[in-house]
């Protein structure tokens, strides 16, 4: 049964149609002034830096520690609340009201779940707000409470992000960490309400590029959104240093999926920041990072450079 979502704005609805909620729909039409694609283009370098950190590519590795993975859970359990707290406090907003889809997006509850599942039923009294992720959560309340058209860039650049690579993310963290195959821990991955992830990101993009924006306030969502990567650097950090504290056992999870599970649900190709392109298209970084992956593993030489150039370019932003 197909999801019943908001209806769309009178505003959003001029000069374009309502996209279908069709997987076999890609007949998106964008422009290269649309908002999607300005943050595609605007946040590049941003996001280049931030999914070459040292906790990023230990992730890709399916090399987390567990007691780093729950720290991680609470990070975001952090940035969640404070995001959908500005969302539904702005709701009403004339930039929010068409991308508001609290039942099919909002992550806070299952992200409670999946404490509980680690820390137990006091995890509200074991996890903390971090110094590495205080200035994120600070800076979400701030622009929701002065600026709530900057909510755009952080929703977009999380949402989008954790619909394009949940599944995936969602397999390698439940092989490395011996997670239960029926979900537990993983609850944030899980999109109830959204019966399909593409048809979904179509919708949203279409309406986040029917918002009636001038150019300079399309240029401040840009700059939030390179404002976001570095609050999430931050976090990569210190995530880093902590884990070089704890003595801990990892477990490689090695490069244990086929092609095609990798492509399922993942949708890499409409991924917002089109990172796998940037591999394809001759960015120095991931060339590299695709030769070394190419001359351990020759009998996999196709299959493991997609893996690779589509994992790196979406985790970056994902965990946080």
């Amino acid at each position: 049964m197909e999801n019943e979502f908001p209806p769309e704005p009178n505003s959003a609805k001029k000069g374009r149609a309502m996209i279908a909620l069709d997987d076999d729909n890609d007949d998106e039409v964008l422009s290269p002034t649309d908002l999607s694609e300005l943050l595609a283009e605007g946040t590049k370098e941003a996001h280049d830096r931030a999914e070459n950190c040292q906790f990023v590519k230990d992730f890709l590795r399916g090399r987390i520690k567990r007691e780093l993975f729950k720290r991680g859970t609470a990070a975001l359990y952090f940035v969640y609340s404070a995001m959908e707290e500005e969302i539904e406090k702005n709701k009403d907003h004339h930039h929010i009201a068409p991308i508001y889809f609290p039942v099919e997006l909002h992550r806070h509850e299952a992200l409670a779940q999946d404490l509980e599942y680690f820390y137990g039923e006091d995890w509200e009294n074991q996890i903390s707000l971090s110094a590495g992720t205080k200035p994120y959560v600070d800076r979400i309340h701030e622009v929701g409470e002065k600026d709530p058209v900057l909510l755009v860039a952080h929703s977009y650049t999380r949402y989008m992000g954790d619909l394009s690579g949940g599944q995936i993310l969602k397999k390698v963290a439940q092989r490395a960490l011996k997670l239960p195959s029926t979900g537990e821990g993983l609850n944030f991955y899980q999109f109830e309400g959204i019966h399909s992830h593409k048809g979904f990101k179509q919708l949203y993009r279409s309406r986040m590029n029917e918002l009636e924006l001038d150019a300079e306030t399309k240029d401040r969502i840009v700059e939030e959104s390179n404002q976001a990567f570095g609050f999430n650097m931050m976090v990569f950090t210190e995530l880093e240093e902590l884990g070089k504290t704890i003595k801990e056992e990892v477990q490689d999870a090695g490069f244990g999926h086929s092609h095609a599970e990798m492509m399922e649900g993942g949708d890499i190709n409409k991924c917002p920041y089109y990172a796998a392109k940037m591999a394809v298209s001759g960015n120095p970084t991931h060339a590299c990072q695709l030769a070394m992956t190419l001359l351990r593993h020759p009998p996999c030489q196709v299959v493991l450079a997609a893996w690779m150039a589509a994992l790196a370019g979406f985790t970056a932003w994902y965990f946080m």
